[in-house]
């Protein structure tokens, strides 16, 4: 399943800001001046906005023709306003247009192709992400567009609603979780049973039915014994289950609220609000699916690397951000930003808990395939089932970050019909990390 939101907003907004016919709109550049987009006046004499790496920046750098999307809709304001100073205003002509601000960004080029590439032809996403400082490194939405042919190809691109290559999936495409939920659920466990979770202990003989629900382990693989580290490792379904029936309704549900779903989350850029019903009415088939990520639960890829980045920064969640600072046209600084806390989601000893279960699943649970990593990654991969229109399938997720105990980026990623997180996120997700440590 994935929905769709917030799309018409820019798609249909075609009005133009007054300010043009007097500002060049500026340029977004890296901090290394890597060019992502520029103004440059073709042989008719019209300004043409230019986007020097097609595809791959397309939905986070966006597009301001036909409405605006991306940084260019976010920073419109700024690439719009020109701080050069008053002599070079007088030294230009007189009928010359003032260049407009640049937006210098967090984005790495080499970053933005591994992941553009590791991601391949599977529509889905890859966020990349400092959880120390909140600095987005990568932010990648496939199927996607060229923004240097989307006037010619307007028309047809929004037609074709099946592909949907205008959406961020990143920042819009809402999936259910699958077992990356696991986290908040084992979390929710841990504080309800503070003291003593160590003591849990839970048979898996492969599946668990209340009523008319039956959960399976995935091949209906029966586990047997299990802590809540080892169930938590190897995506134990049948104990997760069992946990959502443990654990309060409310208190799930109230967690769910501190970590940001159905509420705001801290970005400028445009997203889909995530969504959690469970509630006192539920049933305990609901319980159930709930817990292990399923049911009616549905995040966005950024939400899930938020999430994550909470669980490596020791609890303190970063404001997420990709815009470094902005200059004048001839480089003197106008506005820097700066790393800010967001809020504390959870304490350090639970998110040096919720660590050591992510390091164990690479060390022996569903994502051992990285654990010969040189830095080492802590993880939780997902493989989440949908229904729509009669069809099922499975999404393929994965969400970690790498040199675990003193964690260098977050990596969020999500693959459509991947199947299951094990066989198609990760691989997309170590090509990332082995990109990072290659130009780090």
């Amino acid at each position: 399943m994935i929905r769709r939101s917030g799309i018409q907003e820019n798609i249909y907004y075609t009005k133009q800001d007054t300010s043009e016919d007097k500002i060049v709109r500026g340029n977004i550049v890296t901090e290394n001046g890597e060019s992502l987009a520029y103004t440059t006046v073709d042989y008719t004499g019209n300004e043409v906005r230019v986007y020097p790496y097609g595809n791959v920046f397309a939905h986070i750098v966006g597009y301001s023709s036909n409405g605006r999307s991306g940084l260019e809709a976010a920073e419109n304001t700024t690439l719009l306003t020109s701080h050069e100073s008053l002599l070079s205003q007088l030294q230009s002509d007189s009928t010359q247009k003032a260049q407009g601000d640049t937006v210098v960004v967090t984005l790495e080029t080499a970053m933005q192709q591994a992941a553009w590439s590791a991601l391949g032809n599977y529509r889905g996403a890859v966020v990349v992400i400092e959880p120390d400082s909140g600095k987005i490194l990568a932010m990648v939405s496939k199927p996607d567009f060229d923004p240097n042919t989307l006037s010619a190809n307007w028309d047809y691109i929004v037609s074709n609603e099946s592909n949907s290559s205008l959406l961020n999936r990143a920042l819009q495409g809402l999936y259910p979780p699958g077992s990356t939920f696991k986290i908040l659920t084992a979390l929710a466990y841990l504080r309800e049973h503070d003291g003593d979770w160590e003591s849990f202990a839970y048979d898996c003989e492969g599946s668990i039915t209340r009523g008319d629900v039956t959960i399976n382990c995935y091949n209906q693989t029966v586990h047997g014994s299990e802590t809540l580290k080892s169930a938590f490792a190897h995506s134990c379904n049948t104990a997760f289950a069992s946990i959502g029936l443990d654990i309060s309704n409310a208190d799930l549900r109230d967690l769910a609220g501190d970590f940001m779903f159905n509420g705001n989350l801290p970005t400028t850029l445009q997203y889909s609000e995530s969504v959690f019903e469970l509630d006192k009415h539920s049933s305990e088939g609901d319980q159930m699916t709930t817990a292990i990520g399923q049911g009616d639960t549905l995040v966005t890829p950024l939400h899930m690397a938020l999430i994550t980045c909470a669980v490596a920064n020791g609890g303190i969640l970063m404001k997420p951000y990709c815009v470094d600072h902005t200059e004048t046209s001839d480089g003197t600084l106008v506005l820097q930003n700066s790393p800010e806390i967001y809020k504390e989601l959870m304490t350090v000893d639970e998110a040096a808990v919720l660590t050591e279960f992510m390091k164990e699943t690479v060390q022996s649970g569903t994502g051992a395939a990285m654990s010969g990593n040189r830095h080492q990654v802590a993880a939780k991969t997902g493989s989440a089932e949908y229904e729509t229109d009669g069809v099922t399938g499975t999404h393929s997720w994965f969400v970690g970050f790498s040199n675990a105990d003193d964690p260098d980026i977050v990596v969020a990623v999500i693959a459509e019909d991947g199947g299951t997180g094990s066989s198609t996120a990760l691989p997309i997700a170590q090509q990332v990390f082995q990109a990072y440590y290659n130009y780090h």
